[in-house]
């Protein structure tokens, strides 16, 4: 690719949105590209190559802020191994979390369906909902 693309083209590279593309900019995740004197954003190889890492890095759900610790690293040459691995590890762990909470949920859930299939529709009116609340 030469220098001086056009954020669509960038896009299409990438696999991401020309609206995402701006959103890295703005939010100091990546650098602002360079100008065309026509005022147009103008990328190079290397921009694509850094979205492209940007990219990988937010498939695994690494929050922003991390993603924006290791590409500022990269960008300044020193090699995030470290960040990304604490950042994994960080996100392991909420992944964990979140699979325990919903194996909770799933479990009562569970136990209401359960309680729910031999109960009558046909309460009393100061009850909204017998499953919900003899629970």
């Amino acid at each position: 690719m030469e220098i001086g693309m056009r954020i669509g083209e960038v896009a299409r590279a990438t696999g991401l949105e020309a609206s995402a593309i701006r959103f890295y900019e703005q939010h100091g995740v990546v650098p602002e590209p360079g100008r065309t004197a026509a005022g147009y954003r103008a990328y190079d190889e290397g921009d694509v190559d850094l979205l492209q890492f940007v990219r990988r890095l937010r498939a695994l759900r690494l929050p922003l802020d991390d993603v924006r610790e290791i590409v500022a690293l990269r960008t300044a040459g020193t090699a995030p191994c470290a960040t990304v691995r604490a950042a994994i590890a960080r996100e392991a762990a909420a992944v964990e979390a979140r699979i325990a909470d919903l194996e909770r949920v799933r479990d009562e859930l569970a136990r209401l369906q359960d309680a729910a299939a031999g109960i009558e529709d046909d309460w009393p009116a100061t009850c909204v909902c017998h499953v919900i609340e003899g629970a």
